[in-house]
C-alpha cells in the first residue's frame, strides 16, 4: 500500500504557503520522511522569484480572510490545481465560502503532518484515477445542450457565443454525469459516486460542487434554469442533451 501512495504522488511536489515557520518547519520534515517533494514559502511574494515548475498540490494557509480567499479565486481563473486551506477560524462560513469558490478540502489549525499528508494523498490518489490514459470511445464528441457545448476529448465547455469555460475535474465530471441522464432526478450519492467526491471531506460537498457549476452555467444561479433541485431527492439537470 505504501508503494501505490508513493507512486501516486510522484506526480509532482506539493506548494506549501505558510507564515507560520514551524508549520512550514514540520510539515516539510514530515512529508521529506515519507518521500512525498514539497518546497514551501512564507508567502505568495517569494514565489515571484521562484523558476519552479508548476505544483501537484497547494496546501495554502488562510490568513486572512479576504486575502486567503482572493488568492484561491486567482488561483481558480487559471487553474485546477488541487488546493487544501488551512485556517485556525472555527467559523463553518469560512470553510463553505473556500470550498464554493474552488478548495478541494479545508483542515483546520492545529493539524497534524500526519493528517495533511493523508488528505494530500488522498486528493492526488483521486485525481490519478480521474486522469486518462489514452481516449477512449466514451471521451470522443461531446455534448450538445441549450447552445452550449462540451468537447469530450479535449475537456472544454463553450459558451453560445463560442467563449471557452474553464472547468475543474469536478465540475467537468459533474457536468458530463448531468448529460448523460438529461431531465432525470439523480440523488446525491450518483453524483457523488460520479465525481469521486468523498463526504468525509465535507458533508456537502456535492452541493458545493453543483453551486460552483450553477455559476459557470447559469445567467441567474439564485433561480436555477439548467440545473434544478429536487427536494429529498438531489438534482436534475433541465434542459435536453445530445451527443455529437
Amino acid at each position: 500500500m505504501e508503494d501505490m501512495h508513493e507512486h501516486t504522488i510522484k506526480m509532482g511536489y506539493v506548494l506549501l504557503v505558510d507564515n507560520d515557520p514551524a508549520v512550514r518547519r514540520n510539515v516539510c520534515e514530515y512529508f521529506s520522511d515519507h518521500n512525498v517533494p514539497t518546497s514551501s514559502v512564507s508567502d505568495w511574494n517569494e514565489l515571484k522569484c521562484s523558476g519552479d515548475a508548476p505544483p501537484s498540490l497547494i496546501v495554502m494557509d488562510q490568513t486572512n480572510r479576504s486575502d486567503g480567499l482572493d488568492r484561491l479565486r486567482s488561483i481558480r481563473s487559471k487553474s485546477d490545481v488541487p488546493v487544501i486551506m488551512t485556517g485556525r477560524s472555527p467559523d463553518e462560513i469560512d470553510r463553505v465560502v473556500g470550498l464554493e469558490l474552488g478548495a478541494d478540502d479545508y483542515i483546520g489549525k492545529p493539524f497534524s503532518p500526519r493528517e495533511l499528508l493523508a488528505r494530500v494523498r488522498a486528493i492526488l490518489r483521486r485525481r490519478l484515477m480521474a486522469s486518462p490514459g489514452q481516449t477512449s470511445d466514451s471521451e470522443r464528441g461531446g455534448y450538445k445542450f441549450g447552445g452550449w457545448r462540451l468537447e469530450r476529448r479535449s475537456r472544454r465547455l463553450v459558451t453560445p457565443d463560442e467563449a471557452q469555460v474553464l472547468l475543474s475535474k469536478g465540475e467537468y465530471a459533474l457536468l458530463v454525469a448531468f448529460l448523460e441522464a438529461p431531465q432525470r432526478s439523480l440523488s446525491r450519492e450518483h453524483l457523488l459516486q460520479a465525481t469521486r467526491v468523498h463526504a468525509d471531506i465535507f458533508d456537502r460537498s456535492i452541493d458545493v460542487q453543483v453551486l460552483r457549476l450553477r455559476r459557470k452555467l447559469e445567467i441567474g444561479p439564485s433561480a436555477p434554469r439548467v440545473i434544478q433541485t429536487e427536494r429529498g431527492v438531489g438534482y436534475v439537470f433541465a434542459l435536453p442533451a445530445e451527443r455529437f
